[in-house]
């Protein structure tokens, strides 16, 4: 059974920086969404706002509205921003005694520990309701190194990288894994990020604030793992960041520990400069494509477009030169569905159509 919860993203649900939000207003095997706290968009629809068709779940002004328009009270208060700030701030703080004075555990995506502020944790145990820090990574005790075991994985593992932080990875990711459910494909996701392990990911682990010589191996854990118990066709697993990004590392952990066989890559036509970091820009959509291939040795199989600030022709145009000039699958999940790249994952890896329904 799903827990009730609210999810906190004042200022920013439906932008870049609220993609936790966001994320679990789509897909969410672990919550049951009851509502959004975003004063600037209270009284929308979160679905309509976020994707142009009703989902029923309401956008609130504040903590107390959703409780006095709700008729379930919320289990969890789940803090659904993704903010890049050392510190939390002063909004988020209130917002998070509030919920607490009202019996919501709180549930927290971000690197600040909301454990680690004694006015949070002496509020909880006045109201007694529990703090969980997601984020917060294991003891180095606990910590996996790489051991090579993922050549024992004998199913393709397809990840699904991109040129930016915040693009579209991970809900591509969902996409392509119902489709590939839809057409019993035994698919089975790896999270690598904290909005995939709030989704419910069985398998996983938020990876960027690992220590950078565990990361490899925390990562061949979790695919091993998920590759001995779900006796899968096909894995997949979201990228972080992009294997450019100067400010990241992540999606070399991804190559070492993942091995990947096959990458799809999410593209935004319209973003020129990185989410958060104004003096860095996006590189070329070919450039990302030949990095990737030339350090994982493996191909880039299929593009799938962000249409932040695109028009249906613009889409459209994009999805066509894409194909055109890259020779691959090329669609919008969100627009279209993701069955053009499912398909190509059946193409490249045919021992999977055995499995298809008929």
């Amino acid at each position: 059974m799903r827990i009730n919860s609210l999810v906190y993203c004042e200022g920013l649900f439906g932008e870049s920086d609220g993609k936790i939000a966001n994320g679990l207003v789509r897909y969410s095997e672990k919550y049951e969404i009851l509502g959004i706290i975003d004063s600037t968009k209270a009284g929308m629809d979160s679905g309509e706002h976020l994707d142009g068709a009703k989902n029923n779940i309401p956008v609130f002004k504040n903590t107390k509205e959703a409780l006095q328009s709700l008729n379930v009270k919320p289990k969890c208060f789940i803090i659904g921003l993704a903010l890049t700030e050392a510190y939390l701030p002063l909004d988020l703080i209130e917002a998070t005694k509030e919920a607490m004075k009202y019996g919501m555990d709180i549930v927290n995506g971000l690197p600040v520990f909301l454990k680690d502020n004694n006015e949070l944790t002496e509020n909880a145990k006045k109201y007694n309701v529990e703090i969980y820090d997601i984020r917060k990574p294991k003891s180095l005790t606990e910590l996996k190194l790489f051991t090579g075991k993922i050549d024992t994985v004998e199913v393709p593992v397809v990840a699904i990288f991109g040129l930016d932080c915040a693009i579209g990875k991970r809900t591509t990711c969902m996409e392509v894994l119902q489709e590939l459910k839809s057409n019993n494909i035994n698919a089975v996701f790896v999270a690598t990020g904290q909005t995939g392990v709030l989704q419910g990911a069985k398998y996983g682990v938020p990876i960027d604030v690992i220590n950078s010589q565990y990361v490899a191996g925390e990562i061949e854990s979790a695919v091993v793992a998920a590759f001995e118990n779900e006796d899968p066709d096909v894995i997949l697993i979201e990228g972080q960041s992009s294997l450019s990004h100067p400010a990241y590392l992540s999606s070399y952990g991804i190559i070492k520990g993942a091995m990947p066989d096959a990458f799809i890559v999410q593209y935004a036509p319209k973003r020129k400069i990185r989410a958060d970091f104004p003096l860095l820009k996006v590189p070329s959509l070919e450039s990302e494509i030949k990095l990737i291939e030339y350090i994982a040795k493996k191909p880039v199989i299929g593009i799938t477009i962000n249409h932040e600030n695109m028009s249906k022709l613009e889409i459209d145009k994009a999805i066509k030169d894409c194909e055109k000039k890259f020779h691959i699958p090329t669609t919008d999940v969100l627009k279209y569905g993701s069955k053009k790249i499912t398909d190509e994952i059946l193409k490249i890896f045919p021992d999977l159509s055995k499995n298809t329904a008929s």
